[in-house]
């Protein structure tokens, strides 16, 4: 009987230790962050050709294969005209591109990076030659004049290209925190063309900071797009951008 009550005992110990490691396991993992070093010179000289580079790791291990890492560069307060160019992958950790400035001015530039159902977009400042008029609203934030109130927020929202009435339209918003994901917001689109008739879309979360939500906007013209962005601990942000349907 005694050795009988011993073996059950001796069970329920293992299984609380097991059940133990899991827990402490799923806690490192969670850990795990996806860091993304964004390399790049604080000057240039027009017409110098600079390379920008992120070094991704996942922990401690370089990712050689990133989902995406895209940089995009923009002269301050011209976001809308920004260039946006998928880096080369050097299977190493290492994302590269190559980009000649050909003109004096004060540019700003993103790393957009997704790999390991994270996403992260680290932001840089480079100055050109003499440099140029840095009072723009946007210089901080990139947000086409929206200034963000919380210290660390940024958004990004990929403008849909080639829209088209009657056609669903994937409207796709990266957010971070201190250059991290932010997890768990509620975001919103609000969207409209006359301002008495708004429509109200709910995102979802597709990975860590990446809030997606599908759209089909009825009639051509110029739409306007406001994006609103909380959480349980008070924030609230938004951005406002427009949107030309054909």
């Amino acid at each position: 009987m005694r050795k009988g009550l011993f073996m059950l005992l001796l069970v329920f110990i293992t299984a609380l230790l097991v059940a133990c490691g899991d827990e402490k396991g799923d806690s490192v993992d969670e850990l795990v962050s996806l860091d993304v070093e964004f390399i790049v010179p604080e000057t240039a000289d027009v017409g110098e050709t600079v390379e920008l580079k992120a070094l991704v790791t996942y922990g401690d291990e370089p990712v050689t294969d990133a989902d995406e890492v895209q940089f995009e560069v923009w002269e301050t307060g011209k976001q809308d005209e920004s260039d946006k160019i998928e880096a080369e992958n050097h299977e190493d950790g290492t994302y590269t591109i190559d980009y000649t400035f050909e003109h004096d001015g004060v540019f700003e530039m993103y790393a957009h990076t997704t790999a390991h159902d994270l996403h992260t977009m680290p932001k840089k400042e480079l100055t050109v030659g003499e440099g140029g008029n840095n009072d723009h609203e946007d210089h901080d934030h990139g947000d086409h004049g929206h200034g963000f109130h919380t210290e660390g927020f940024d958004l990004h929202f990929m403008e849909p290209e080639n829209v088209t009435a009657g056609e669903e339209t994937e409207l796709m918003t990266h957010i971070t925190m201190d250059e991290d994901g932010l997890k768990d917001a509620n975001v919103r689109y609000e969207i409209w063309q006359d301002k008495d008739n708004t429509d109200w879309v709910d995102a979802e979360e597709n990975n860590a900071g990446e809030y997606v939500a599908n759209y089909s906007f009825e009639e051509t013209g110029t739409y306007h797009i406001q994006i609103h962005v909380e959480d349980d601990e008070d924030l609230h942000e938004h951005a406002e951008y427009e949107v030309e349907v054909q």
